[in-house]
């Protein structure tokens, strides 16, 4: 699992409306959340290891337009995984 951190160089809004459509077809992404902060999304994927990590960063995230700069977090522990809300 790997949690990436995009900035984006253009804040024009098609330019955010575009990401979004690109990054929702990707089957790797599990979920991706646009953020308030020194970046602008926060990508939740699921790559099975280092080398198809760097082809899907290549493939898709860093040919999107605007896309500045990104940081990589890979989890090395489930500290604790989902749990339902108490209803």
């Amino acid at each position: 699992m790997v949690f990436i951190q995009v900035r984006l160089d253009d804040t024009a809004p098609h330019i955010f409306e575009r990401f979004s459509q690109a990054i929702s077809q990707a089957p790797e992404v599990l979920e991706c959340h646009m953020v308030i902060g020194g970046f602008d999304y926060l990508v939740k994927a699921r790559i099975a290891d280092m080398s198809l990590f760097q082809d899907f960063l290549e493939r898709v995230i860093l040919p999107l337009p605007g896309v500045g700069e990104t940081h990589t977090y890979a989890s090395v522990a489930d500290v604790k995984p989902d749990a339902l809300l108490p209803i």
